[in-house]
């Protein structure tokens, strides 16, 4: 009996003790009001110490940003669904700015800005959350373009080269293929991670894409961010940013990464809706002054960086949509300017069935070029100028002119070169593959070949290609100069393949 009273007495001595030892500790929360409401925006009173994009916390799990700091309320900007949320709601200050969680967690999977799952492969695994605004890294952190993208298209590997680190917009009518070409690149990946950001995109659009990633294996190396046409402007606005600190953390650790942006339309839209909801005042088109800045300081993050810090790599493909082929739009200018070269899709090549529907004559890459592959520039060289001679040449013989043989071959070489550079959505081509193809169309082995048989010729060169010596398909990645033997030597493979079509003329 003792021992259990001496045992009760020690246990409540020890409470006592950690009773005394207590001391109560103060958690201060600073809190404001709704004041008012509109749509996708809240003006909130009473929180003199928020800052500039700091993260708002409203009732029901709503979050918001700080985007009006004025001397007497601030204007919110809301990340959710907010038909739940009146005037006189309490709004808690959370002390820090947005970010979204990152890692190898999220490849495969498809989520919102905020980070949470949209698709069913239950709880976020993450290593880390970063901020989504960051500084882009500075000039002395970057390093040259050196090393290309294979896209898996001829037209735009050929002519329109894309590089490790640049951004290349692809612009056009709505409905002329800028997401497939995306999409496609994404396809041809297997070395570099993706992510594919949807923004205020129609959910049965999305959808399919996700679908076709899926079908394809893309999603294994992919992480998809979406927001959807219904989707709170908020929302809409901050999914680029998220989606490129996603992609920044793969850069910083060493990985080459690609993020597309579809597209940027719909994001300055969406500023443009917060913009006038907050009375900010309207400049060119209704769009707020700042509308250059907010794309400039996002693709400026996309960069090769230096050996020293890891030597990752983010290459940026933004898709914009122009309407009735102008180019020269305010928002479409903003970002030609910005970035360092386009690709223009044309409405007239897609209804003339020329897919993918690529203008030659209005694309220009400013930095791929340097990292175009030597065999690329051998056999490529000489494509885009006979392709615009062509096209020029091809308009006079509208209108019935006489043309000389030289002129008629012209024209003929031509038709070759535009037959050959189209090419089926989802069947991104290899290296090889497309230099010999290449190879054989510059050195116009092709022109004796009939047109309704092109599609066929080009087949039965691609299979052809899988028998080039491996030794030669190794030096079209690693060499410095396209060799004259092997130039020879698939020359003669491409011979021997189209001899065959050459009877049909």
């Amino acid at each position: 009996m003792k021992s259990l009273q001496s045992i009760i007495d020690q246990t409540f001595t020890a409470v006592s003790q950690v009773c005394m030892a207590y001391i109560a500790q103060l958690e201060s929360r600073e809190t404001g009001t709704v004041t008012s409401l509109s749509t996708g925006i809240a003006r909130v009173s009473g929180l003199p110490g928020v800052g500039f994009e700091e993260v708002l916390k409203f009732p029901g799990d709503l979050y918001g940003i700080a985007f009006n700091v004025d001397e007497n309320e601030i204007g919110a900007v809301l990340l959710g669904d907010y038909w739940h949320l009146n005037a006189g709601a309490e709004v808690e200050r959370r002390g820090h700015v947005m970010d979204v969680p990152v890692g190898y967690g999220l490849i495969g999977r498809v989520i919102n800005p905020l980070g949470r799952p949209l698709d069913d492969g239950g709880p976020l695994v993450f290593d880390k959350r970063l901020p989504i605004e960051r500084p882009a890294p500075h000039i002395m952190d970057r390093a040259p373009v050196t090393t290309p993208l294979q896209t898996g298209i001829k037209v735009i590997d050929a002519l329109v080269p894309i590089g490790r680190g640049q951004r290349e917009l692809i612009l056009g009518d709505r409905q002329t293929g800028k997401t497939a070409i995306a999409v496609d690149t994404i396809l041809n990946q297997r070395d570099v991670l993706c992510v594919y950001c949807a923004i205020g995109q129609r959910a049965s659009a999305v959808a399919q894409t996700i679908a076709n990633l899926r079908e394809k294996g893309a999603m294994e190396y992919t992480v998809v961010v979406v927001t959807e046409g219904n989707d709170p402007p908020g929302l809409t606005y901050i999914a680029p940013y998220a989606a490129t600190s996603i992609a920044e953390y793969f850069m910083e650790a060493g990985r080459d990464v690609l993020i597309v942006y579809d597209d940027l339309t719909h994001h300055a839209r969406a500023y443009r809706e917060l913009s006038l909801l907050l009375r900010r005042p309207p400049g060119r088109e209704a769009y707020p002054g700042d509308i250059f800045y907010i794309h400039s300081r996002l693709l400026e993050r996309a960069t090769h960086l230096l050996d020293e810090l890891g030597g990752g790599s983010l290459t940026a493909l933004p898709i914009i949509e122009t309407e009735a082929q102008n180019i020269s739009a305010y928002i479409p200018t903003n970002l030609i300017s910005i970035t360092d070269g386009q690709i223009y899709l044309s409405p007239k090549l897609f209804e003339l069935g020329i897919l993918p529907a690529v203008d030659v004559s209005k694309s220009v890459s400013r930095v791929g070029g340097k990292a175009q592959r030597a065999a690329y520039r051998a056999v490529a060289g000489d494509l885009k100028l006979a392709y615009a001679q062509f096209e020029e040449l091809e308009s006079f013989a509208r209108f019935g002119t006489r043309l000389d043989e030289n002129t008629r071959q012209i024209i003929a070489h031509g038709r070759r070169i535009r037959s050959c550079l189209k090419q089926s959505e989802f069947e991104p081509m290899t290296i090889s593959e497309q230099i010999t193809v290449l190879l054989a169309l510059t050195a116009k082995m092709f022109d004796s070949v009939p047109l309704e048989a092109m599609r066929e010729a080009e087949l039965a060169l691609c299979k052809a290609a899988a028998m080039i010596p491996a030794e030669i398909v190794e030096r079209f990645t690693s060499a410095a100069t396209f060799d004259y033997i092997d130039r020879a030597a698939i020359l003669q493979l491409a011979g021997e393949t189209l001899i065959s079509f050459r009877q049909h003329e």
